[in-house]
């Protein structure tokens, strides 16, 4: 074969492609193509065309991820290389993308000190983030997301606006007022209502605002392909893997912050008040920025994170779940309806939800069903039925005390996920008696997301003057 033929050409294609993708080195990519030719050469041998030979080798190979996630177990010394490294070269070949990674880090760590920045303006003008009450603390309540967020959106922005191709070529990010015009809303309704007490709409206002935004994070992180259900399941993964990331760095930094208060105290130096105004509520806000720069940096790494977490925590999740069912049936007894019972079952609930989402996308939709998805399937099951009766607690709390801000936007909020259960039930049953497709699932998933981005811009936008403000 020369490099004039037809056959050269795809592989070369395939080759620059390949290089392309930030957890493939040189070395890996000559193995694959190592592989890739003795696939061609035994399907040639066999008689069929060159074409023909190399489409049906590519797909032997499979698809990128896996390959990558191969890599990962077969060079496991390279895991954690990758989180403290940048993507280099390697005799020099790949100096652009290691300039292209110190640029990321140098607008990451920017936009990270101006959502710290941003925090501390407000002070300037007498609204003192440790005020404990008043309208200074209502203030920080109602705008915490819109401290970070902006920003978090703008490095999303600015990354697939500059970095993103298509087909080779730069892929400038349509569509940005509308992220700008969600801002703008949340930033309007979350300060020109007025808030009376007991004050229960200014805690949903603080509550949904975080999730009523995230969408304009999604609007960012989509580049204008947010129809595309594909492009949504990406926005679920990145999500996820920020939530594992950012965890990561507050335990850390909880970690660093104590031992440094606990050495400067050993030489008489109070430091406390420092930590308390400035380091952990501003590094708070800057470590979401940094979150997502070390998503979008290694995400070779966190793939194979965050899917074992899946994996542990659904079982140990449906057995509580079952426990509790259990619990219930052998006592007799129902669910308490005091308010704080009521929330801490609705945040399982989107623990839960959360859990199934996740497993969707972080699985294979071309593998057969396994173990794993009817014990994904049990959750869901076990779900529901909490779901139910808490439904029922919620209105039977309704009809003997009346509506209130809480109470609706609890039973709102049942529902929205009790339609979520029913669907994924449904489709999981049928995926496991063959009868759908996983892919069915994976639709279903990310086509629900709107909903849950409506019910929070509802409750933000029309809670407060359909209960008085109170």
């Amino acid at each position: 074969m020369t490099s004039e033929t037809p056959l050269e050409t795809q592989i070369a294609l395939w080759r620059e492609y390949l290089r392309r993708h930030p957890s493939v080195r040189s070395s890996d990519v000559e193995e694959l193509e190592d592989h890739l030719r003795a696939q061609i050469d035994g399907l040639t041998a066999a008689g069929l065309a060159e074409d023909e030979a190399f489409l049906v080798a590519v797909k032997r190979l499979g698809n990128l991820d896996a390959v990558s996630r191969e890599f990962a177990r077969e060079h496991s010394e390279r895991l954690w290389k990758q989180l403290v490294m940048a993507p280099g070269g390697e005799d020099g070949e790949d100096e652009a993308a290691s300039s292209r990674a110190r640029t990321e880090v140098v607008v990451a760590v920017v936009l990270a000190t101006l959502a710290a920045i941003a925090l501390k303006v407000p002070e300037l003008f007498g609204l003192h983030l440790l005020a404990g009450e008043g309208e200074a603390a209502a203030f920080y309540v109602r705008n915490a997301s819109l401290f970070v967020f902006p920003f978090l959106a703008a490095y999303l922005v600015w990354k697939r606006g500059v970095w993103e191709r298509d087909g080779g070529r730069r892929n400038p990010v349509p569509g940005w007022v509308p992220i700008v015009l969600l801002f703008v809303a949340g930033l309007l309704f979350a300060n020109v209502y007025p808030t009376l007490e007991p004050r229960h709409t200014l805690a949903l206002t603080a509550t949904h605002l975080p999730i009523a935004l995230w969408l304009a994070v999604g609007l960012a992180y989509a580049a204008g392909r947010w129809c595309d259900l594909a492009r949504r399941m990406d926005f679920v993964r990145f999500s996820g893997e920020l939530f594992i990331y950012y965890s990561l760095i507050a335990l850390g930094g909880i970690v660093l912050t104590a031992f440094t208060v606990q050495m400067f105290q050993a030489i008489g130096l109070d430091v406390e008040w420092l930590v308390s105004r400035w380091v952990l509520p501003c590094g708070a806000l800057g470590a979401v920025v940094i979150g997502a720069w070390l998503v979008e940096a290694k995400q070779s790494v966190i793939e194979n994170m965050a899917p074992v977490l899946t994996r542990l925590f659904t079982p140990l999740f449906t057995l509580v779940l079952l426990a509790f069912l259990g619990t219930m049936a052998w006592t007799g007894t129902g669910v308490a309806v005091e308010r704080d019972v009521l929330i801490g079952f609705d945040l399982l609930l989107v623990v839960v939800v959360g859990l199934v989402l996740y497993a969707v996308s972080a699985r294979d939709p071309e593998a057969p069903p396994g173990a794993f998805d009817a014990l994904q399937l049990l959750l869901v099951l076990a779900a529901l039925v909490v779901d139910a009766f808490a439904l029922a607690a919620i209105v039977g709390r309704i009809s003997d005390f009346g509506f209130s801000a809480n109470k609706v936007a609890a039973l709102g909020e049942n529902v929205v996920l009790l339609v979520n259960l029913v669907g994924s039930a449904w489709l999981y049953a049928r995926f496991l008696r063959g009868r759908g497709s996983f892919a069915a699932l994976e639709r279903w998933q990310t086509a629900y997301l709107p909903v849950y981005f409506a019910w929070a811009w509802w409750v933000v936008i029309a809670f407060p003057p359909m209960f008085g403000f109170r």
